[in-house]
């Protein structure tokens, strides 16, 4: 079977902050929130990029849409570097990726109707009448379950799941082939992130769509998801087909995701945490691997040098010296 087409990939993608700038001859404190991310997306399937709050997640999704420039690295979309292009040369190939946020009632003008939220961006970049803006205005709310009358309502007269609805519709208006999806479920009810991940899974069939989606809950990520990178502290630290990294995981910290996993036995998960410790600080990284500060299967060479991500089986790559059996 011939491997469908790649249509994002990333090269060394490294994002820094700066928190505290150098003064007499002292170094500046920089804060590492992507360090050297390399991937790569086919056409018409999903990546699930999971890890704990703060490993980076959120800065990586928005250095793939071009939010945010990296400091070092390359964001490739469908044979063009995007990361080396001046807004202006950027903003014509934006229509082809859009992103959905985690919050839809801080990511949608409080101030206007859903209709005008859907119309804005079709003016932006494509110039329409007034009967074509309405049609595809309807176009859209039907798409995503909405109801047509939705188009005269505000954002706070939704639900939040009706919200979300409505930031995936404002993704769809451009017909875009790709959308990252961060923590787009996240906030909502358990019954209502199911009809939401549908729907996701839905327009993904009817209209081909390539997804990015950042999650921390894996139990979604399972769901929904082709292939899977895990995230440690800006890193990938493994990655490889759904199957193969939650039924055999190689890395230590992603063995960890899975045992805390809320189970039926009451604090197991909450243990498996506490057990491995604090996260260290992204703004003082340590030595080695990043992860030996809190791994039972922890030697030496853990601590010197950090290890490469190799592949150990098909597809499945892991960055561990002593993966797990």
């Amino acid at each position: 079977m011939t491997p469908k087409p790649v249509i994002l990939k990333t090269r060394g993608l490294s994002k820094n902050f700066v928190v505290k700038p150098g003064f007499l001859g002292r170094a500046a404190q920089r804060l590492h929130a992507v360090s050297e991310v390399s991937l790569e997306v086919r056409k018409g399937e999903t990546l699930g990029i999971v890890g704990e709050s703060g490993c980076g997640k959120s800065t990586l999704g928005r250095l793939l849409v071009g939010l945010m420039k990296p400091t070092v690295g390359e964001v490739w979309i469908s044979g063009k570097n995007i990361s080396a292009l001046p807004e202006a040369s950027l903003r014509p190939l934006r229509k082809n990726f859009q992103m959905v946020f985690q919050d839809p009632y801080a990511s949608l003008n409080p101030k206007m109707k859903a209709g005008n939220i859907l119309a804005e961006p079709i003016r932006n970049f494509n110039p329409a009448t007034r009967a074509v803006l309405e049609r595809r205005i309807k176009e859209l709310l039907d798409r995503v379950g909405l109801p047509s009358s939705a188009a005269t309502r505000y954002p706070h007269e939704f639900s939040g799941g009706q919200r979300q609805r409505l930031s995936i519709a404002r993704a769809l208006a451009l017909d875009p082939e790709i959308i990252v999806a961060d923590e787009a479920v996240s906030a909502l009810d358990v019954s209502v992130q199911a009809q939401v991940l549908n729907l996701l899974s839905d327009l993904q069939k009817d209209l081909g769509l390539t997804y990015v989606f950042i999650a921390h809950d894996l139990g979604v990520v399972e769901h929904i998801s082709d292939e899977v990178a895990v995230m440690y502290l800006g890193r990938i630290v493994e990655k490889g087909p759904v199957k193969s990294i939650f039924s055999a995981p190689a890395h230590p910290y992603t063995e960890l995701l899975l045992r805390s996993v809320p189970q039926m036995e009451p604090g197991r998960h909450r243990r498996a945490l506490e057990e491995a410790g604090e996260l260290p600080s992204p703004m003082n990284l340590p030595h080695g691997c990043a992860f030996a500060g809190r791994c039972g299967r922890v030697t030496k060479e853990c601590r010197v040098m950090r290890p490469a991500l190799t592949e150990i089986q098909e597809r499945h790559f892991s960055a561990c010296y002593h993966p797990v059996a």
